[in-house]
C-alpha cells in the first residue's frame, strides 16, 4: 500500500501534462480556425493615459485590398477578456476582425478608477478608435457589443461616439444590460440615432429589463420585458410607447436605414456568455447589419469543442497538484515529507458518527447562514462593491475571502469542542493524524506546496504564450495574470489559509475514516458537503426565480453568481487535500495549495480598483 501510489504517480503525473497540452493545442486549433486567424496579444496606453489589454483576430483572408469589417466585444463585470470565446471564435471564422478587450480594471488593462466608470467608454471606445484606424478595416462597418456592464460600456462610448467630431461606431449589440431609453429630463429619446442596435434580453436576468414605480419598486420581470414601454420605445426608435406600434420579439424593425431588435431567450445573466443561442443571435445581427463576410450558418458553432477542450486542461491542472506534490516526494529535497497516513479508520461508533454528521451539518448551515447574512450586510456591500474606499482594491474577493475566513474559524471551533468532549477519550492523537506535525515539517510542507503551485502556474504562463489560451470552465478560470496579481494576492492570501487550512485539518485529521467500508465514500460525502451550503443557496436562488420570476428578497443576483465557482472549487478542494494526506500525513500541505491557487484564481479573474 505505501508504495503504490507512488508507483503510478508517473501515469497520472504525465496524464496531467498531456491534457494540460492537449487542452492549449486544441483550444487554440478553434480560435484560430485551423490556423486561419491570426491571434494578437496586443497592450498599449490609451488617449485616456490608460492600459489597456486585448486580444486581436485577424483573418487570413483580410487585407488592405480586401477590408473587413471590425467588431469589440467585451466581458461583463468581474471578468476578462477571454470571457468572450465563444463570441470571438464565431465571429472570426466568419470574416470579421474581432477584438476582445479587458475592461479597465481588468484583466491585464489599467486599474480602473471608481469615479472614472466613464473614462474611455471604460476602455471600449478607446480601442474603438484605435481599431478605425486600422488599415484592413471597414471604416463603415465598425461595432462593437458586450456582456452584462460590457454593454453598458457600449453605451458610454456610443455618448462619447456622439461628441467626437467623426462618429466611428455604426452598430451596436448589447447584450443583458438596458440600452439608455430616456434623457435625462426622463421623456424617452433614442441616443443611437441610425446606429443599428440590438438587444439580447433574458427572460431570467437577476439584474436588468425590470420596470420600477416612482419609489423604486419592480413592476415587471424581465421575462414580461418586451411588453414594457422600455422595450417598445427601444423598437419603435425612442417614440414615446404611446405614440409607436406594439412590436414583439425577435424580429428586425427598420427606420432611416437603421434597424432594432431584441432576442428574449429564457436564460439567466450569466448563461449568456455560453448560450449557443445568444451566440447564434450574435451572428444573426451582425449578418444582418455588417453582411458577413465569410457566411456559416448560425447554428454551426465550433466554440463549444474549445470550452471542452479548456475543460480538459483545467482537469489536467487539478491533477498536476497532486501528481506533482507525489512526484516531489521522491526527490531529497522532500524525501522527508514522504509518510503514508495511518489507514481510514474502520468500524465507527454510533458517537462517532454522531459526531460526524452533526459537524458536517452544523458547518453548512453556518456556511450558508453566514453568507445570506454578510451579503446584507450595508459595510460589506460597500466594499465588494469597491464603494467604500479600503485596502481591498478587489471587493468581491475580499467579501469571499471574508466569508472563508469566517467558515475557517468556525471549523477550528467545531473542531476544538469535538478534539476536547470526544476526540481526546476516543484516544484521538493530533501527532499522529499530523495536526501537530512539528514546525519544522509544518513549514517544510508549506515550501513543498509553494513549489508546486509555482509550477502549475508556471505551465499556464508557458502554454499561454505558445498558445494564447487558458484553462476554464464558464465561471472558473485558471489564467496567465500582470506581476500586480501577486501583490495584491497577498492581502487575501491569509483569509483563505484559515479556511483551506481548517478544512483540510477536519477532512483528514478529524473525519477521515471509512464509510460502509469505503475511504472514497467518505471523500465523496466530504466533498459535498464542502459545497453543499453554496448548492443549496443557488438551487433556492434559480427555483425561486424560475416560479416568481424575481430573485430571493434580501439575496441579490449577483451573491448567488459568485456562488457559481465556490461549489466546483469547495468539492475539488477537499479530494486534493485527502489524496495529498494520504501520501504525507500531512493536512497543511494540500490546504496551502488549495489556498494559494484559489488566491491566483480569485485576484486574476475580477475588478480591481484604484480610489
Amino acid at each position: 500500500m505505501k508504495v503504490t501510489f507512488l508507483k503510478r504517480n508517473p501515469f497520472w503525473l504525465a496524464l496531467s501534462v498531456v491534457l494540460m497540452l492537449l487542452s492549449a493545442i486544441v483550444a487554440s486549433a478553434v480560435q484560430t480556425n485551423g490556423g486561419t486567424v491570426a491571434v494578437k496579444d496586443m497592450r498599449w496606453e490609451t488617449p485616456s493615459g490608460q492600459m489597456i489589454s486585448a486580444l486581436l483576430f485577424k483573418p487570413d483572408s483580410v487585407t488592405e485590398e480586401n477590408k473587413a469589417p471590425a467588431i469589440i466585444v467585451s466581458h461583463g463585470w468581474w471578468n476578462n477578456r477571454e470571457m468572450q470565446d465563444a463570441n470571438y471564435v464565431e465571429l472570426a471564422r466568419r470574416g470579421y476582425v474581432v477584438v476582445s478587450i479587458d475592461m479597465y480594471g481588468h484583466g491585464n488593462s489599467s486599474n480602473l478608477r471608481n469615479d472614472q466608470l466613464t473614462l474611455g467608454g471604460t476602455g471600449m471606445y478607446d480601442v474603438v478608435k484605435l481599431v478605425s484606424q486600422l488599415p484592413y478595416v471597414d471604416q463603415d462597418k465598425l461595432g462593437v457589443s458586450g456582456h452584462s456592464n460590457g454593454a453598458r460600456a457600449a453605451n458610454f462610448s456610443v455618448a462619447l461616439d456622439d461628441e467626437a467630431d467623426e462618429q466611428l461606431i455604426d452598430a451596436v449589440l448589447l447584450v443583458d444590460n438596458d440600452p439608455v431609453y430616456t434623457d435625462a429630463d426622463g421623456a424617452y429619446t433614442n441616443i443611437y440615432g441610425t446606429r443599428d442596435v440590438g438587444l439580447v434580453a433574458d427572460q431570467y436576468d437577476e439584474f436588468f429589463f425590470r420596470s420600477y414605480s416612482p419609489e423604486g419598486v419592480a413592476l415587471t420581470p424581465p421575462r414580461d420585458y418586451i411588453g414594457t414601454p422600455n422595450a417598445q420605445s427601444f423598437l419603435n426608435f425612442g417614440a414615446d410607447p404611446a405614440d409607436g406600434e406594439t412590436r414583439g420579439a425577435g424580429q428586425f424593425y427598420e427606420q432611416d436605414g437603421a434597424v432594432r431588435i431584441v432576442y428574449t431567450p429564457a436564460e439567466t445573466h450569466p448563461w449568456g456568455t455560453i448560450s449557443p443561442t445568444t451566440v447564434a443571435s450574435q451572428i444573426e445581427f451582425w449578418d444582418k447589419v455588417f453582411d458577413t463576410p465569410n457566411p456559416i450558418d448560425a447554428g454551426a458553432q465550433i466554440w463549444p469543442l474549445k470550452e471542452f477542450a479548456t475543460t480538459l486542461g483545467l482537469i489536467g491542472f487539478g491533477i498536476f497538484l497532486v501528481a506533482f506534490t507525489r512526484a516531489l516526494l521522491g526527490t531529497r529535497a522532500f524525501a522527508g515529507l514522504r509518510y503514508e497516513a495511518p489507514r481510514a479508520l474502520t468500524g465507527t461508533s454510533r458517537q462517532g458518527l454522531a459526531w460526524f454528521w452533526g459537524g458536517l451539518a452544523v458547518l453548512a448551515l453556518f456556511s450558508g447562514f453566514s453568507y445570506v447574512w454578510l451579503s446584507q450586510q450595508p459595510l460589506m456591500q460597500g466594499i465588494a462593491f469597491n464603494v467604500v474606499p479600503t485596502i481591498f482594491t478587489q471587493g468581491a474577493v475580499f467579501f469571499i475571502a471574508t466569508w472563508a475566513a469566517i467558515n475557517g474559524v468556525a471549523a477550528i471551533i467545531v473542531l476544538a469542542v469535538s478534539y476536547f468532549v470526544f476526540g481526546r477519550k476516543t484516544g484521538l492523537d493530533l501527532r499522529e493524524q499530523g495536526i501537530l506535525p512539528g514546525w519544522k515539517k509544518f513549514f517544510h510542507g508549506i515550501g513543498l506546496g509553494a513549489l508546486v503551485v509555482a509550477a502549475a502556474f508556471g505551465i499556464v504562463f508557458v502554454l499561454d504564450y505558445f498558445f494564447k489560451t487558458d484553462f476554464r470552465l464558464w465561471v472558473i478560470a485558471v489564467k496567465a495574470f500582470g506581476p500586480d496579481k501577486l501583490w495584491i494576492g497577498l492581502l487575501y492570501l491569509p483569509f483563505f489559509l484559515v479556511y483551506f487550512l481548517a478544512n483540510s485539518v477536519a477532512i483528514n485529521g478529524f473525519n477521515r475514516f471509512t464509510l460502509r467500508g469505503r475511504e472514497w465514500l467518505n471523500t465523496f460525502v466530504l466533498a459535498l458537503a464542502n459545497a453543499l451550503a453554496p448548492i443549496v443557496l443557488v438551487v433556492a436562488q434559480y427555483l425561486t426565480f424560475a416560479i416568481t420570476g424575481e430573485t430571493i428578497e434580501g439575496f441579490g443576483g449577483i451573491f448567488s453568481i459568485w456562488l457559481f465557482p465556490v461549489i466546483v472549487i469547495l468539492a475539488v478542494a477537499a479530494v486534493i487535500s485527502r489524496k495529498i494526506y494520504r501520501v504525507t500525513n500531512n493536512p497543511y500541505i494540500g490546504g496551502f495549495i488549495n489556498a494559494a491557487v484559489v488566491t491566483i484564481i480569485s485576484v486574476s479573474n475580477t475588478l480591481t480598483v484604484s480610489y
